[in-house]
């Protein structure tokens, strides 16, 4: 499988407007995108730092993974993303080589791409993404 970049790395927070001032007036990152995803229940942004980002969730629904994960461990670290060139290649070897993909087929996420998830337990314990980028 052929990664080409981090994409991001994602933060879970309780309110996207209250952790924003961190990463926009403390360190100076720009929001790019900013969506409600009401098929996922979240509200997310991604901030530009150079070729990678920077990804801020909230959960807008109560029962949801990334509100049970806010409930659980409270906000931090969620996700690392990788870009990769064809994401219905790397699930299929991913899923090959034995991973547990949580998406059984892409599907869209923040900005429009295709993304995946991967669960933990096939990558060290973090949740990964794969994320098929357009231009």
């Amino acid at each position: 499988m052929e990664l080409t970049c981090i994409h991001h790395v994602a933060y879970v927070v309780e309110d996207l407007d209250a952790a924003l001032p961190f990463f926009t007036d403390r360190v100076g990152l720009e929001v790019k995108v900013r969506e409600n995803l009401a098929n996922d229940g979240v509200e997310a942004l991604i901030l530009g730092v150079g070729a990678s980002a920077v990804e801020l969730i909230a959960p807008t629904v109560a029962d949801n993974g990334v509100a049970r994960f806010l409930a659980s461990r409270g906000p931090g670290l969620h996700h690392v993303a990788f870009e990769v060139p064809d994401i219905v290649v790397a699930m299929a070897e991913l899923a090959e080589a034995g991973a547990e993909l949580l998406d059984e087929q892409p599907r869209i996420g923040l900005g429009g791409h295709k993304v995946a998830f991967i669960h933990p337990r096939s990558w060290l314990g973090v949740l990964t993404e794969l994320v098929e980028a357009h231009e």
